[in-house]
């Protein structure tokens, strides 16, 4: 009889937060790699780009990701500008103090795309959901690109 020995490794699709840097508010976004999508999660308040790590915290905690992406902000001209520091820093951070892999993605014109999903004219709503979107529209475009 033969016996076959199940060897142990991890199928499981990986968990990824997005983060949409900014100096007063970070957009979150939460996504997975079974259907490579993104969902808005929440936004963070910052002081001078430095967030409630409190919050941050709880949110590692929360959704166990395998993996943190953050928008590193560039010019159109794909020059490096202050917040591209400021952003990279940011993730650099997070590495840190959570031990987790961080890669950096181009985030150009994610927010320019979260404006056009929400009608920020008739619903102050947008206000307040755009750093978050613009987190899902980071993250998707680096899902779309695994």
């Amino acid at each position: 009889m033969n016996h076959i020995k199940a060897t142990k490794f991890s199928t499981r699709p990986r968990v990824v937060l997005g983060f949409d840097f900014g100096l007063s508010y970070i957009g979150v976004a939460v996504g997975q790699e079974i259907t490579y999508t993104a969902n808005p999660l929440t936004t963070l308040r910052a002081r001078n780009g430095t967030p409630n790590w409190d919050q941050v915290t709880q949110l590692i905690e929360q959704w166990h990701p395998d993996l943190l992406v953050v928008g590193l902000p560039l010019n159109m001209d794909q020059s490096e500008q202050p917040l591209t520091h400021a952003a990279s820093r940011f993730g650099h951070r997070l590495q840190g103090r959570y031990g987790l892999t961080v890669e950096w993605i181009d985030e150009r014109l994610s927010t320019a795309e979260a404006w056009e999903q929400v009608n920020y004219k008739s619903s102050p709503r947008g206000h307040r959901c755009i750093d978050q979107l613009a987190a899902q529209c980071i993250l998707q475009t680096w899902l779309r690109e695994q």
